[in-house]
């Protein structure tokens, strides 16, 4: 049997109307039973998704294909499931990720840990197993969605209709983007636990008072949806229309923002006086370490690795006899004290500084999202979305 693969890979990026998008849609049977539609973010852009009576579904935006799904499992949103062999000779619908690798003649990559795809001629087929596990064991496939995009440097066409956050943008009786109330609403998403705000960006409740003090040409918000992990970014401009964008982390980074004022040159009292509470930033070298202080303690957080791939920092909040040192002999102690935590694995029990570790107690999140803003114009983050 000859595989159906070259029929989905010439109707992506096309139009329903064209002849490669009418053959595949004959090849799925023809017959829907679903046909939806949805707007999403601003400027707004139409999602459709054409599900088959086959287990088959196609997502268009603005009357673009931009996902084929196969559903090997029936789901809410496809009652019936492909006959996969019938368009990869040799794969089951009970197939492991190594069956589809000898199946589909593309190299296999992953985007992230958990998103194996496989690169074809034309396009990507990305392998969704249930819960995004169990690669090796039979049974856990449940789709194969290609695209004309990488995976993992944009998003998943499938999360148009997510419900944590599809539906958070209001707009006003001009169906414009109503700006104070889709802040609002992310405020309010963000502070249930839908949403997760970056603190390397501007506070989504500092978004309109920066915006309206004029200190700053272009004020941007991200937040994260912690059901499909889109970002939010929400952006407000000096003489153009505002913008959200539901983007992937990749696409977030060629954003730019310029260092955000100090708090007392557009904040009010109220404001002014939370600022004048948190912490601040002190010093940092590249790399390695930052000083933060609040009140009058001071606070290192510095730079440790884990493995050759994943690192993280520690957050040490100095003694009296470190800020003695620190006062003796400045930022030569610091280097030298962060490097006795870099090697001292902090992430380890038996660490003299595990138990210092402020990011490991039951206030570990706050203080997170504290340090993050106190150095929010000074990391590398900040160096990359700088507009100068």
């Amino acid at each position: 049997m000859a595989s159906r693969l070259p029929m989905i890979l010439d109707a992506l990026a096309l139009a329903e109307r064209d002849a490669p998008v009418q053959r595949l849609m004959v090849a799925l049977g023809g017959e829907k039973f679903a046909a939806t539609e949805r707007y999403f973010g601003e400027p707004a852009v139409l999602s459709r998704r054409l599900r088959f009576t086959s287990g088959g579904e196609l997502i268009l935006h603005d009357d673009t294909l931009v996902a084929v799904v196969l559903h090997t499992v029936p789901t809410p949103s496809a009652t019936a499931a492909i006959t996969l062999s019938e368009w990869i000779p040799g794969a089951s619908n009970a197939a492991t990720l190594d069956d589809l690798k000898k199946s589909i003649d593309g190299r296999r990559r992953f985007a992230g840990f958990g998103t194996p795809y496989f690169e074809l001629g034309g396009g990507y087929a990305r392998a969704e197993f249930k819960d995004h596990r169990g690669w090796n064991d039979p049974g856990n496939l449940v789709g194969l969605a290609f695209t004309v995009e990488q995976p993992g440097l944009t998003c998943r066409p499938e999360d148009d209709n997510c419900p944590a956050c599809s539906e958070l943008l209001v707009r006003d009786d001009a169906e414009s983007l109503d700006v104070e109330g889709t802040v609002q609403a992310l405020a309010a998403a963000a502070a249930s636990g839908l949403l997760k705000e970056d603190a390397s960006w501007v506070s989504i409740g500092d978004l309109l008072p920066l915006h309206e003090s004029g200190l700053m040409g272009r004020v941007e918000s991200q937040l994260t949806c912690q059901t499909c992990r889109r970002i939010l970014c929400i952006a407000l401009e000096k003489d153009a229309e505002p913008t959200l964008s539901y983007l992937a982390l990749n696409e977030t980074r060629q954003h730019r923002l310029g260092p955000i004022p100090p708090v007392d040159k557009w904040g009010d009292a109220a404001r002014v006086a939370r600022e004048r509470d948190a912490m601040h930033y002190v010093d940092h070298e590249s790399g390695r370490w930052f000083l933060v202080e609040q009140g009058d303690q001071l606070y290192l957080d510095a730079r440790y690795v884990v493995t050759n791939m994943v690192d993280d920092s520690a957050l040490i909040q100095l003694d009296a006899a470190e800020l003695e040192q620190y006062r003796v002999a400045g930022r030569a102690y610091l280097a030298e004290l962060a490097e006795r935590i870099h090697y001292g694995s902090p992430h380890r029990e038996e660490s003299p500084f595990f138990a210092r570790d402020l990011k490991r107690g039951p206030e570990g999140a706050a203080y997170r999202e504290a340090v993050s803003k106190a150095i929010v114009n000074h990391t590398w983050l900040a160096q990359q979305r700088s507009e100068g």
